[in-house]
């Protein structure tokens, strides 16, 4: 089968469940979903409804814009770009690899953007991966040459644009091994990417290196650079803000020693799965597309290795 045609499979499976949408007609579903634009601080947006939620920069100098969502969803995107700025897109920071952030990023290119990112994005777009989550047998093939960044950072850079300062930062194994965080100093507005699933309970890239307390690190690096009144645009899921992002972190805190007791009493996978260590919070976080369950059993498995790696240390 041509690997453009597996791709295209790979990225629907991926859809279904990132989207938490169930069994879908494929074209038809993209063609449903509809993008709506937030405007949020300054020259700051919001665009969500497909995808990864997209932040946007848009003044005299261009566009920058965070995240390239679905290629199905390319159309629809560049029309609510223009509705905000005339003026083209000239930058793209990819926050990590998964394809509801990168599935446009060739449209984009193609049309003159510059993606940019950590520098283990573009290794994990430009070779043969698989998400452990959905099955190793499921592999996912490189993205052509068009497609990838062509700027790679390793601790971060800093964009000067549209009258705003914008920091990009590298946030080291923890939704994955490439995750970027961009912080719109000027408008107050952070963009976690899916360091922050608002909501709903978190996808943990295990195979790609992410882990449960690498995610707990990650919120609380932000949140040292949250004040009251800063807005937060988290990967899915409605904009928050610093009260959002601190209740995501109970949450997570919570979880991860409930599941790592669970580990000290010695009981098994099925047995913390069966204690129900998330029930208390299940009804505000449990209704994505991860289910409780499966949020247990990825905080179990990640804390498992992560034990396993620190004992062959010694």
């Amino acid at each position: 089968m041509h690997k453009r045609r597996i791709r295209g499979i790979v990225v629907f499976l991926f859809a279904l469940i990132i989207a938490g949408t169930g069994v879908h007609s494929s074209a038809q579903d993209f063609a449903n979903m509809q993008i709506q634009t937030e405007k949020i601080a300054g020259n700051t947006f919001m665009l969500s409804g497909g995808g990864g939620n997209i932040g946007v920069s848009a003044g005299n100098d261009g566009v920058l814009m965070i995240d390239a969502s679905y290629a199905q969803l390319s159309g629809k995107i560049r029309a609510a770009v223009a509705a905000i700025s005339g003026k083209p897109v000239r930058f793209v920071v990819i926050t990590h690899w998964h394809q509801d952030h990168t599935g446009g990023n060739q449209n984009l290119a193609g049309e003159g953007a510059v993606l940019v990112s950590h520098e283990n994005v573009r290794k994990r777009l430009s070779t043969e991966q698989f998400i452990e989550f959905l099955s190793k047998k499921i592999k996912i093939p490189p993205l052509p040459e068009s497609a990838l960044p062509v700027i790679t950072m390793k601790q971060e850079v800093t964009f000067h644009l549209n009258g705003e300062e914008i920091r990009v930062f590298h946030i080291e194994l923890a939704h994955s091994d490439g995750d970027a965080v961009v912080h719109f100093r000027t408008s107050n507005v952070i963009h976690m990417g899916d360091l922050y699933f608002n909501g709903l309970y978190p996808f943990i890239d295990l195979s790609a290196g992410g882990s449960i307390n690498g995610m707990i690190k990650a919120v609380k690096q932000v949140l040292a650079l949250c004040d009251g009144d800063t807005k937060v645009i988290p990967g899915h899921g409605p904009l928050s803000d610093r009260a959002g992002l601190e209740n995501y972190l109970k949450m997570l805190v919570a979880v991860k020693d409930r599941v790592a007791r669970e580990i000290k009493r010695g009981k098994t996978l099925e047995a913390a799965v069966a204690a129900h260590p998330t029930r208390d919070f299940d009804s505000a976080w449990g209704k994505g597309f991860l289910k409780p369950d499966q949020f247990v059993t990825i905080v179990y498995s990640s804390l498992i290795h992560e034990a396993k790696k620190e004992s062959e240390k010694e």
